[in-house]
């Protein structure tokens, strides 16, 4: 797939949801700020990941930004192919994820070899996104209800094989390894789900709220007998960070239908995702790679806070004056 810059045509712009925009935004963002304030120690316990069994706040990054995904696959999908037809639609998206996976990968790698890896890794959060897009892939064309029970299906399925054979190398692996994968792809499968429910406004969006809350709850009752881990990519934690993070979404929708206005600034970052994401690995190098223990690792709060701020300014002025030419960079 080429990485491609595309102008986003008053037309397209109006049938876009801009809370669909803001909450992928919002996602990135969070996300850019979460792998800044994994390195500092006098970041708390509670905005950083679960170093095992448990969730923290910080948990539900990554599924969120799932669930924006899996708001917008099925309708892209149904799209292309009434427009190029099934073969061209499905060459898409497969090099699309596929591109993931090979861009997850070349970051890896540079990490793991500039050293401004945190922890070295053979697995990122773009080859597990990459993944789970391939798994939706083979079932986005299966009606909702039937998606619902496949990415339930895959779940119990991750889930045995985790029990029996797969922790060890699940544990050894960020987001879970290749293995973990198919516990990513059942998540963004349900999503997907979850999305149809919400696109279909004479019937379906009044229960959105409600099935995602259903999500929530069944998490978290699998949670007495499931342990609740990002590590191990558990069902407990699919359920719940899904649920939590489509609730999370509604919560945009409302604020824009109740308001009739939308968060520019998460917009932004919400058009230009990919751009930003890949951007923060290079600001992010600028405090890691110096080794300067007060620089980074033993900063101070004050330093923290502006380096913080920093990041995150310079992407928002960016995504900013991309949003203004009406240009996005996108797979």
């Amino acid at each position: 797939m080429m990485l491609s810059i595309m102008e986003d045509w008053v037309n397209d712009a109006r049938q876009r949801l801009e809370s669909i925009d803001e909450f992928r935004g919002f996602s990135i963002l969070l996300m850019v700020l979460a792998n800044y304030l994994a390195g500092p120690h006098i970041v708390p316990a509670w905005l950083k990941h679960a170093p095992g069994i448990g969730f923290t706040v910080i948990d539900i990054i990554a599924p969120m930004f799932i669930a924006a995904i899996g708001l917008t696959f099925g309708a892209s999908f149904r799209a292309r192919l009434t427009r190029d037809g099934r073969r061209r639609t499905i060459e898409h998206f497969l090099s699309r994820n596929l591109a993931l996976i090979g861009i997850g990968a070349l970051f890896t790698v540079l990490g793991n070899l500039s050293g401004l890896a945190v922890d070295r890794s053979d697995w990122g959060l773009l080859q597990a996104i990459g993944f789970a897009g391939l798994i939706t892939l083979v079932f986005i064309a299966v009606p909702a209800r039937l998606r619902w029970l496949v990415g339930l299906l895959l779940l119990v399925a991750y889930q045995f094989q985790l029990n029996s054979f797969w922790l060890a190398n699940v544990l050894s692996s960020t987001h879970g390894g290749l293995e973990g994968a198919l516990s990513w792809g059942a998540m963004l499968v349900m999503a997907t789900a979850l999305g149809g429910l919400f696109h279909d406004v004479p019937k379906g969006r009044r229960w959105f709220p409600a099935a995602s809350a259903g999500v929530l709850t069944l998490g978290l009752l699998l949670a007495f007998i499931v342990p609740v881990s990002k590590n191990r990519v558990s069902a407990s934690y699919v359920l719940i960070a899904l649920g939590a993070s489509d609730l999370v979404f509604w919560c945009f929708h409302v604020f824009d239908e109740r308001f009739g206005r939308s968060i520019p600034i998460l917009r932004e970052w919400g058009r230009n995702s990919l751009l930003l994401y890949v951007m923060h690995g290079v600001l992010l190098g600028i405090f890691v790679a110096p080794r300067i223990p007060g620089w980074y690792e033993l900063a101070p709060v004050w330093l923290v806070v502006l380096e913080a701020l920093l990041m995150v300014g310079t992407l928002s002025w960016v995504g900013w004056v991309l949003d203004r030419r009406h240009f996005h960079v996108a797979l």
